[in-house]
């Protein structure tokens, strides 16, 4: 097989397979906890916020005036 884990847990595939990546992931989520899965769900909403913010999404557009 041409798949295998590192030892950060990732995965690691020669070709890019989008059906074993999915299964990768589900089985990934199904070893949480819920509480685990909770808490990772709210780490990457805080980490995608902190993205947003510094490429300037969570700030309301300025008004420019032309003449």
């Amino acid at each position: 097989m041409n798949r295998r884990l590192n030892p950060q847990g990732l995965l690691l595939l020669k070709t890019g397979d989008e059906k074993r990546e999915i299964e990768f992931e589900m089985a990934f989520l199904l070893s949480l906890t819920a509480r685990q899965r909770f808490a990772l769900m709210e780490r990457k909403s805080r980490e995608l916020k902190v993205l947003l913010k510094r490429h300037g999404h969570g700030t309301s557009p300025s008004i420019t005036k032309r003449k």
